[in-house]
């Protein structure tokens, strides 16, 4: 073989395995997301935490930056889950959990991805469309801080205890 053949088999083998390493799948279509929620209500009501929702999709840009800036910031991804039992709910085109969203109240309205903070009676407390979040080419991660602190359910009884007096 010439050299320019291998050359361009040496780029196109690693051009493909850099991609591979890119594809990040969070999101799993073929998941019961309802039973999931379902699960992770329970297990927030026994642990006195909150539930997080991280909706969105594997296609979603902006899904992946948030994920892999949570699981890459150790503070992050030990405060996130100190407080709540996270969930991740799929939308594409393979499974929309369109039931599950309508009782959530149509969150998907504010794009994606899109966080549901659920109390540990599955009531919902706050639907955050992560634009809000948004900094640049990335996600503020101070704002992202404040998000998980200030819903907690920690925080939440601190409030209630303060300003039910």
């Amino acid at each position: 073989m010439n050299r320019k053949l291998i050359f361009v088999l040496i780029i196109g083998l690693c051009y493909m395995g850099l991609s591979a390493q890119q594809a990040v799948t969070i999101y799993n279509p073929t998941t019961d997301a309802k039973a999931e929620v379902s699960a992770a209500i329970a297990m927030a009501a026994k642990d006195g935490k909150h539930v997080f929702l991280q909706i969105g999709g594997n296609w979603c840009p902006w899904c992946v930056k948030f994920h892999k800036m949570v699981i890459e910031d150790a503070q992050l991804d030990s405060l996130v889950h100190a407080n709540y039992v996270v969930v991740k709910v799929n939308y594409s085109k393979e499974n929309y959990n369109s039931e599950l969203l309508a009782t959530l109240g149509f969150p998907q309205r504010f794009g994606f991805p899109v966080f549901v903070i659920l109390d540990e009676k599955g009531n919902v407390l706050h639907t955050q469309d992560s634009g809000y979040l948004e900094q640049d080419k990335t996600y503020n991660r101070e704002k992202v801080e404040r998000l998980f602190l200030m819903w907690s359910a920690t925080t939440m009884k601190e409030a209630e205890a303060k300003y039910r007096k």
